[in-house]
């Protein structure tokens, strides 16, 4: 009979050294990867770093809460991203929460406010027809007084403002209908409109070539009544007022709308339907105009279909009298800007002055330039951390994790002695990892380290050492059953390998529940605890196992010292194990 060949030694075909060189070339590369960056830091989050931190809620408009989609919700996070960057802010967060959030992370040293009134603007801007307008409290409107490139006036100008004006406001004090009020230019021209004259104010505020208020955006019968009723009613000096005026009516409807002209004061309007949306904008900017003496001015480049429904609405408008060639910049239900209208314009461009500062220009241009949100939203919360604060946080977080670690290595010491050489080891390379891979991941995927996520790496250092513990108590049963070390490593590893796989899939998975179904904050601490579930198995497998390998070789673990947390006579061991030879079967004999 042939002999049966022995096995060869488990540990013997091990090559604990390869694992070894593996993870230790991955920190070297990580670390240089780390250093090249210039990330040689985690990101802080706000709460650590102080900041901003502020929560919009998508509302929906009537009977469209379909519009709450993913698209939407991502359409807005970019436009937001963008207008952020816009104000010049680094290192700012946007991120949706769940489906109806989106939270926006404004680091410190940022004009919070500022961004606060960019990111959840919905600027939805329109270009509509003025139909009638009035000073706030009553009465007429300051005299118009048209600017622009080449716009001159005389005293014969002058006169006629000064008679229309006086008109207007002679059937303004008579209680004439709103309709016959005064108009105004406002605080902003385009650059193309040149005021060659100054129309003629119309009492009736009709267009002298017949046209009704309807032509141009108007209502009529009930519809207008109502809206009618409206204006009367609209007091633009009270802010709640001004925040509700045009509330329901859509961008086809005629509207009513409150403004601010020139000199501060505060004027309604009766508005008709859009003629040009705001996405027919492509460009705008803020421009210091020392040309004309104009100051800041919004310069505004449009798109092809903006270009052409432009310049038919101004044609349409100059054909008309005041207040009918007269057309409102609409801007979230507030008028920013009223100009006249003498010519057809058809550049394709336009260019808004007034009353701006350099900082109201820009902000204005920077909500033209990125568009209308899709939806809008609602502000939920607004929490502003201080940078003291936040670093008395990051210290607490980082005193709480010490005193959890040397927990650990204390119990590790007392229980385990010297298997706690590789335990504390292994706890040093996972926290190495973890360091390193955080920094990389801040400017890589913008990841930021907030309290939770500390709270999360915290927990991971018990995980971690549940894993080492799992395998050491492995091999202290096989020592228990009577085998040496090195046999002993090498059978417990298959059992061990399989409990440290079923647990570290547990704990990742609840990470990754948490990641999904959570808000905000705690999907830093499930982050983070995904992260450091998945380098306990890197380490488990490349780092503690292989030197446990190698330290069974040596003398003081392999001979069972009684510091070494391997003393089979403290464990309890049984006799060794002795190898007996199988019984050869029975010879079979022939018979005859």
């Amino acid at each position: 009979m042939a002999a049966v060949k022995k096995g060869r030694n488990a540990s013997a075909t091990s090559k604990p050294w390869r694992s070894l060189a593996l993870i230790l070339i991955a920190i070297v590369a990580l670390t240089g990867g780390m250093f090249a960056s210039g990330h040689t830091t985690p990101r802080l989050g706000i709460d650590l770093a102080g900041g901003t931190s502020i929560t919009l809620a998508a509302v929906p408009e009537a009977g469209q809460e379909s519009a709450i989609n993913k698209t939407n919700m991502d359409t807005a996070v970019s436009i937001m991203e963008r207008r952020v960057n816009g104000l010049g802010v680094s290192e700012a967060e946007v991120q949706t929460q769940g489906t109806r959030n989106i939270i926006v992370n404004i680091p410190k040293g940022t004009n919070s406010e500022q961004a606060r009134e960019q990111v959840g603007t919905t600027a939805k801007l329109y270009f509509r027809p003025v139909i009638a307008t009035e000073l706030a409290g009553g009465g007429a409107a300051p005299t118009p007084s048209a600017t622009g490139d080449g716009a001159e006036q005389d005293s014969d100008k002058d006169k006629a403002t000064d008679k229309a004006t006086d008109k207007a406001t002679e059937k303004a004090t008579d209680g004439s209908s709103p309709s016959a009020s005064a108009t105004t230019q406002g605080r902003a021209v385009t650059d193309a409109l040149k005021a060659d004259e100054t129309p003629s104010a119309s009492p009736s505020g009709t267009a002298e070539d017949g046209a009704s208020p309807s032509a141009t955006g108007g209502t009529s019968g009930d519809a207008d009544s109502k809206l009618q009723a409206q204006y009367a009613a609209l007091d633009c000096t009270k802010e709640s007022v001004r925040a509700k005026a045009g509330d329901g009516s859509k961008a086809t409807d005629s509207t009513v709308a409150c403004g601010q002209n020139s000199q501060g004061q505060w004027q309604k309007y009766i508005l008709g339907p859009a003629a040009v949306d705001g996405t027919d904008v492509d460009e705008a900017s803020a421009v210091l105009n020392t040309q004309t003496g104009a100051g800041w001015v919004v310069t505004m480049d449009f798109s092809d279909k903006g270009a052409k429904k432009f310049a038919d609405i101004t044609g349409q408008l100059a054909q008309n009298q005041s207040p009918q060639n007269q057309f409102a910049i609409v801007l979230d239900n507030e008028v920013v800007s009223d100009p006249y209208v003498s010519q057809a314009l058809t550049g394709g461009n336009a260019e808004i002055s007034g009353n701006f500062t350099q900082q109201s220009a820009q902000e204005l241009a920077n909500m033209l330039s990125y568009g209308a949100l899709p939806l809008t939203f609602r502000e939920d919360s607004v929490n502003t951390v201080t940078a003291a604060l936040g670093g008395e946080q990051l210290k607490a977080g980082l005193i709480a994790g010490a005193i959890g670690l040397a927990l650990v290595v204390l119990y590790l010491l007392v229980y385990y002695r010297g298997l706690s050489f590789i335990a504390i080891l292994s706890l040093l390379v996972s926290a190495a990892l973890t360091y390193v891979i955080m920094s990389l991941l801040g400017p890589a995927i913008g990841f930021a380290l907030n309290l939770p996520a500390v709270c999360g790496a915290i927990v991971a250092i018990g995980i971690t050492a549940d894993s080492f513990i799992v395998f050491f108590e492995r091999v202290r049963d096989e020592i228990r059953e009577g085998r040496t070390l090195r046999p002993s490593v090498e059978r417990a590893w298959p059992r061990a390998r399989r409990t440290i796989l079923v647990s570290d899939f547990v704990s990742f998975l609840a990470a990754a529940v948490l990641f999904v179904v959570t808000v905000g904050k705690v999907q830093g601490f499930a982050f983070t605890l995904g992260l450091t579930t998945v380098l306990d198995v890197v380490v488990v497998f490349f780092f503690t196992k292989p030197l446990l390998t190698l330290m069974a070789r040596r003398k003081f673990f392999a001979s069972g010292h009684k510091w070494s947390g391997l003393d089979p006579k403290a464990l309890g061991a049984k006799p060794p194990l002795r190898r007996t030879r199988r019984p050869s079967a029975p010879a079979q004999t022939k018979e005859a």
